[in-house]
């Protein structure tokens, strides 16, 4: 006999609820803190359930709500060990469309459990359970650090073209395409077009790939500058940024050494064969994919990564 768990997992707490393959509530609703007690008591009533109902699976599932979930969902990949259970995450937009196509209005901590456990009944064939694999839900972890990382160089970088404007706004030509690192260091030294005017040809080409001429040409553009903002707050301000945006580097740097020394697949290590895929983007790839079964077909992936390719 199949039996569907759903829980509804709130910061610090879970509401938890067991239903047949009818959609009718076999285990009423019960609400657990998230703690060591609360997972203690969670493995009780499951154990006793399944003495009470020979014969039985459990199909559990949670959403994912931006890491709240994670201790639960860990708990029930563990008890996979010992009893008849598979666990999944689920989008919460499908959970909510599938409510909304029932006609519910008044959504409670109860009730979203029990929408949780019918989606699963209603569609088990979008529903992706999973093993356990602590290696890479770390990696995942990190992964998302990293991401987590890069966006705020991402804005960094923006704020500091936008200071460049008003600084340097000469240096904005070999900023098409982002801020090179050596325009970057350049800032460090001589944060506006007034400190670069001022600089001597050798100490402006002793940055990593600036040339003598491209140094005489960035202090010779530095001289004849249009630049609204040359005060020590300014200065002050672009040379933070930049400290921030190198520490940035350098921490992502890192993290992403450590990620691919801890955690390689070989389909990572198909995809770093692609021209212009390396090997940090292989394996964020494999991570974001996680399963590669979960899509029946190319534009299922596609989509996923939000992408709509066109095949000539």
């Amino acid at each position: 006999m199949n039996y569907y768990l759903g829980i509804d997992v709130s910061k610090g707490y879970a509401d938890f609820v067991i239903i047949n393959d009818k959609k009718k509530t076999v285990l009423d609703n019960f609400q657990l803190d998230d703690t060591f007690d609360g997972h203690s008591c969670l493995c009780s009533e499951l154990l006793k359930f399944v003495d009470m109902n020979k014969d039985t699976k459990i199909f559990a599932a949670v959403e994912s709500t931006g890491g709240y979930e994670n201790n639960w969902f860990d708990l029930l990949i563990r008890l996979q060990n010992s009893l008849p259970i598979k666990a999944a995450r689920l989008n919460p937009l499908g959970v909510h469309a599938n409510s909304k196509a029932n006609l519910q209005r008044i959504i409670t901590d109860q009730i979203s459990a029990k929408n949780i456990a019918e989606y699963l009944v209603a569609h088990p064939e979008k529903i992706d359970y999973q093993v356990s694999n602590g290696k890479f839900a770390s990696a995942k972890k990190l992964w998302t650090f990293i991401k987590m990382l890069d966006k705020q160089k991402t804005q960094l970088n923006n704020h500091l073209e936008s200071l460049i404007y008003s600084a340097n706004p000469e240096l904005l030509h070999y900023c098409k395409h982002g801020s090179p690192l050596w325009v970057i260091k350049l800032l460090r030294k001589y944060p506006t077009a007034r400190k670069l005017s001022k600089a001597r040809v050798k100490s402006v080409a002793a940055i990593p790939y600036i040339s003598e001429n491209k140094a005489k040409i960035l202090i010779g553009a530095a001289k004849k500058t249009i630049a609204s903002a040359s005060d020590e707050l300014t200065e002050n301000t672009i040379i933070t940024v930049v400290d921030q945006i190198l520490r940035l580097r350098q921490t992502i740097n890192k993290q992403q050494t450590v990620l691919a020394q801890n955690f390689s697949t070989p389909e990572a290590e198909l995809l770093d064969r692609i021209p212009g895929v390396g090997i940090d983007s292989a394996i964020g790839m494999m991570i974001e994919i996680e399963n590669i079964e979960r899509f029946p077909s190319v534009k299922q992936l596609s989509a996923y990564f939000g992408l709509h390719p066109v095949f000539k």
